[in-house]
């Protein structure tokens, strides 16, 4: 087991100096030619097209990953909005080669989230609500009836693609568990490439997670 004790400290806590993690992406070798990208999925002629944030050009795409993503978007489908879906594959001619799915979800703005750029990882759940952001600067977390809550975190790999993060805090010990593994949000009904555990205490709340733009596992 291998564990990065590398720790990040939080910028809305006076008491921590700023400390950056990651100085930028995290990629594998295996994604060398392989662009993260995000935008808006529609169907045409049986076809589903990819239209990155912000172009105007539509791109064909191919599901070399296998990734259902043709399955996903139909079953999130409808009248009613826009389908975002954040991706990593290769763009050849006018077809999009996609490898990854790490979300797919009805959005029309999506594409204008500032905090975006900034996550390593978002995770949420549901009943009672809570949701983590983590950034390079630390993790903050948000619980129904709570205050935010920033603090400074250790990783630990666990393999296979598994990790955890964890604190010490208000006399609290404080875990995310994260495993990719496909979610499906139970309000919103966007799947994401995580499923994810928050342990405060010994107490679980279960949710979805999917990494932000500062990590391209």
């Amino acid at each position: 087991m291998r564990v990065a004790r590398s720790l990040v400290l939080v910028a809305l806590l006076p008491l921590f100096a700023a400390c950056q993690l990651f100085d930028g992406p995290r990629e594998s070798a295996s994604h060398v030619g392989q662009t993260r990208m995000q935008g808006q999925l529609t169907a045409a002629d049986g076809k589903l097209l990819f239209q990155p944030c912000n172009e105007q050009r539509s791109y064909v795409v191919n599901d070399t990953g296998g990734t259902s993503v043709l399955q996903e978007a139909a079953t999130l489908a409808d009248a009613q909005g826009k389908l975002f879906a954040d991706v990593r594959g290769r763009i050849v001619d006018s077809r999009l080669d996609l490898e990854q799915l790490y979300r797919v979800e009805r959005s029309g703005t999506a594409c204008d989230d500032p905090n975006f750029k900034l996550l390593i990882l978002r995770a949420a759940g549901h009943s009672p609500e809570w949701n983590v952001k983590v950034s390079g600067k630390g993790m903050v977390i948000d619980r129904a009836g709570q205050p935010p809550l920033a603090v400074p975190y250790v990783e630990e790999q666990l393999g296979d693609g598994r990790f955890n993060l964890s604190t010490e805090a208000n006399n609290q010990h404080i875990e995310l568990w994260v495993a990719p593994q496909r979610c499906v949000d139970s309000s919103t009904g966007s799947v994401q490439h995580m499923s994810a555990e928050l342990r405060i205490d010994g107490q679980v709340q279960r949710g979805c997670g999917y990494f932000g733009s500062s990590r391209n596992d």
